[in-house]
């Protein structure tokens, strides 16, 4: 091994000790003049670990569950069912553009359980949401929705517009 290449590890070696930073300004390869050098901005292994738990939230928040929904068409309309029992309709937020409809709410529980009382656990309860693009346009200004037994009907009419418009040309 040549000088440069065992100061160069020994430099590389010194990089555990919190004493000294390594000066990386040492040849490497022979055949090339090119040099690794020390980087601007350097930041210990025990530092980064430091700046990653000081940016850690606080509390992570939960994300939202995603709302189950069935899609389908009629002639006239685009149509979304969704189940959505122990909902208040108030806690139901409907967002609907010509081209996509979101749907968001929460389910709240009325009573707290242990997580231990559980036998099974398979309803979602807390926020949830979901977002649907739609496969033709609709007239977001005449959509309905009803609310009935706990299931979500939005009934989106599709927009018609005429394929081809015949011209008549006039002389002048």
């Amino acid at each position: 091994m040549e000088p440069s290449e065992e100061k160069f590890f020994e430099e590389l070696a010194k990089f555990g000790s919190a004493s000294r930073e390594p000066d990386m300004n040492v040849g490497f390869a022979k055949a090339t003049s090119a040099a690794i050098r020390k980087p601007a901005s350097f930041a210990s292994p025990e530092k980064i670990v430091e700046e990653r738990v000081a940016k850690k939230p606080e509390r992570q928040e939960e994300p939202d569950g995603q709302l189950t929904i069935d899609v389908y068409q009629t002639p006239e309309d685009i149509i979304v069912e969704s189940a959505i029992a122990g909902v208040k309709p108030e806690d139901i937020d409907i967002d609907v553009s010509p081209d996509s409809i979101t749907i968001r709410g929460a389910r709240n529980r009325e009573r707290e359980i242990n997580d231990e009382d559980y036998l099974y656990q398979e309803c979602y309860w807390g926020r949830f949401s979901r977002s649907v693009i739609l496969p033709q346009e609709v007239d977001a200004d005449s959509a309905s929705v009803t609310f009935k037994n706990g299931v979500l009907v939005v009934r989106l009419p599709k927009v018609v517009r005429r394929k081809t418009k015949k011209l008549r040309v006039s002389a002048e």
